[in-house]
């Protein structure tokens, strides 16, 4: 709805050293989403084991069906030495934060909620409740955006795209994260 996974898309895309953590899910591919490449699509079964065994970095049920972030997914992009792209509801951002406090958190906005609607109608995937559950939930995660460490209104894709990615070479140049380099580079 408000455009993440096309961000997220454009982003990965674009730049180097990130790494995408396909999340698990335990709906439906919708449209051409492919399992292993847009999501892990498992039953809601094989989902709870999953919490159960605690193979979850971070989950939620979202709407009506579960979503969340493997630490087996994690640690495939960490292990690489990667920056981690992460499609995450607010739940999934906090959980993640408590774990990860250096983690670096991005909140897409829609341009206003009737164009969120629009777009959410325009997928033709959900029924009439489930749209209006995205909705109500999209205005609480509005009303705590300021959790968020930037936030981004995806009003224009191509701005979106490029703020999202001026967060992310900023965030590389930050002393937490350059001195180390530099402390190998001029062997300090």
């Amino acid at each position: 709805g408000a455009g993440k996974s096309t961000i997220i898309r454009a982003v990965y895309a674009e730049m180097r050293g990130l790494g995408y953590s396909i999340s698990h899910t335990s709906r439906a591919p919708r449209g051409q989403e492919q399992n292993g490449v847009d999501y892990h699509f498992v039953s809601p079964q094989e989902f709870e084991e999953m919490i159960r065994k605690k193979a979850f970095a971070e989950w939620a049920k979202v709407y009506r069906d579960f979503k969340g972030t493997s630490w087996k997914s994690l640690r495939a992009v960490l292990d690489r030495g990667l920056d981690v792209i992460m499609d995450v509801d607010i739940q999934g951002a906090r959980n993640i934060k408590k774990q990860y406090p250096a983690g670096v958190s991005i909140f897409i906005l829609p341009p206003s909620l009737e164009v969120l609607e629009a777009r959410l109608r325009a997928r033709a995937t959900d029924e009439e409740a489930v749209i209006q559950s995205r909705i109500g939930q999209a205005q609480e995660e509005i009303r705590n955006s300021s959790f968020y460490d930037y936030l981004i209104i995806n009003d224009r894709l191509e701005e979106a795209v490029a703020e999202a990615q001026s967060v992310i070479r900023a965030e590389r140049c930050r002393p937490s994260v350059r001195f180390p380099q530099i402390k190998e580079r001029f062997g300090l």
